[in-house]
């Protein structure tokens, strides 16, 4: 799914709507209509409402524990999040739009920018028709499409789709466009901050078509060149280039403790839970690495917040997981403290680049043992295969461990894991 040379003569963006709601939705149709919450990590705040949530009065980043009778006196269902659920169903809705159109920019995991050539800007209407239909008939996931010239417009006719049929195309020129630039608040225009807004309407400048007009030098005091792109893509110039995929630096993997740890073996078991994790991702983007750091910290709420952490170099190149384990039980031995809660635990493996580095060692292999490399593969294969943690190394600990980050009402993962498909009765 990568971009295409020429520019488009129009952009689409496809956003789907409400989406960790709709995903649960799914499997449970008698939802449908009623109002929904989804929970961030150790089920700690509202992250995610549907329409029926938000029209109830509840507000995104919420704490649950603030609002848990309302939400159950208002008869609101409330899920914890489900990222592997979540994460299927980006990639099946991603996966039914490429069926329509040639090419993807996934922009999030619910929104995709679409470039349309000539011979579907020709009939952009019945392109965007075609994806929107066909993701709610095959993934079941509601979505909108906003067609523009430019990626700020087609963002703009995304979120006015909201307000009607969920497909709306914007043409330079037209009365639409011009009523809609005219009814659209600056702030919610694609690439105008908080502090861009400000600026802008202590001059006056409060609506989306008056920051299209603004005077050339006044945009140059105003705003760098980033600002004054989205004014020139408001105007239908397409300024917006695709940008090059970053090369990854680093890769981290961190969670919350489901409950205070302060046991050493509980501390490596959650750290080996965490470098099995980045092992299998470093693996899935064909990197290895070359040091790995450790984080601990305390709670941040706490009388004395307290945060420590160590860095090992592993004198080669490499994505075996082992050794990720085993550089972590040295990290930890170095900064461990005893008598101390820790709230949270993470691993950043650093030093990443392609798996067929040279070793960084004159001493040590050119390259890993074949069998070494062969045992991580085939465990990653396994478990794409059959599900998540179907297989495992043993030092990662059970999968039920009370230091696991809290999800007391987490959905089933209904098409990663063979033991938790839906049920038809």
């Amino acid at each position: 799914m990568s971009s295409t040379n020429s520019k488009p003569v129009l952009w689409a963006l496809v956003d789907c709507e409400s989406f960790y709601s709709s995903c649960e939705r799914i499997f449970r149709p008698d939802l449908t209509g009623r109002p929904i919450v989804v929970l961030s990590n150790n089920d700690g705040c509202l992250v995610a409402l549907s329409p029926e949530a938000k029209a109830l009065g509840f507000k995104m980043g919420e704490p649950y524990f603030s609002v848990e009778r309302a939400l159950n006196k208002a008869g609101v269902t409330v899920f914890s999040s489900n990222y592997t659920l979540y994460a299927d169903m980006s990639r099946r809705v991603m996966a039914t739009m490429a069926t329509v159109v040639p090419t993807i920019e996934q922009y999030s995991i619910d929104e995709a920018f679409i470039p349309l050539p000539p011979a579907l800007a020709a009939q952009a209407e019945d392109v965007g028709r075609t994806i929107h239909d066909r993701v709610r008939q095959w993934t079941g996931i509601p979505v909108r499409v906003g067609i523009g010239p430019t990626k700020t417009l087609a963002k703009l006719a995304n979120h006015w789709a909201k307000k009607g049929g969920r497909v709306l195309v914007f043409e330079i020129g037209s009365r639409q466009l011009e009523d809609i630039l005219e009814k659209t608040p600056v702030g919610d225009v694609w690439g105008i901050g908080r502090r861009s807004r400000a600026r802008l309407e202590e001059i006056g400048i409060i609506k989306a078509r008056q920051l299209r007009d603004l005077e050339e030098g006044t945009s140059r005091k105003l705003f760098s060149v980033v600002g004054r792109r989205t004014i020139q893509e408001l105007r239908g110039r397409q300024c917006i280039e695709d940008d090059p995929a970053p090369v990854r630096q680093s890769l981290f993997n961190s969670r919350s403790f489901g409950r205070p740890v302060a046991d050493k073996e509980e501390l490596l078991e959650a750290l080996s839970y965490h470098c099995g994790i980045a092992g299998e991702r470093l693996r899935a983007e064909g990197l290895t690495a070359g040091s790995l750091s450790i984080h601990l910290a305390t709670s941040w709420f706490g009388e004395q917040p307290f945060q420590t952490g160590s860095t090992i170099e592993f004198g080669r190149f490499t994505g075996d997981t082992r050794i990720f384990m085993r550089a972590a039980k040295e990290a930890l031995g170095r900064c461990f403290r005893s008598g101390i809660k820790y709230a949270k635990a993470g691993v950043l493996l650093q030093d990443i680049g392609p798996a067929q580095r040279q070793s960084i060692s004159l001493f040590d292999e050119i390259s890993e043992p074949e069998a070494q490399g062969g045992l991580m593969l085939a465990l990653d294969e396994i478990n794409r295969k059959f599900g998540k943690n179907t297989i495992r190394l043993g030092a990662q600990g059970e999968s039920d461990a009370t230091w696991h980050m809290k999800r007391n009402m987490k959905s089933r993962n209904y098409t990663t894991d063979w033991g938790e498909l839906a049920e038809v009765k």
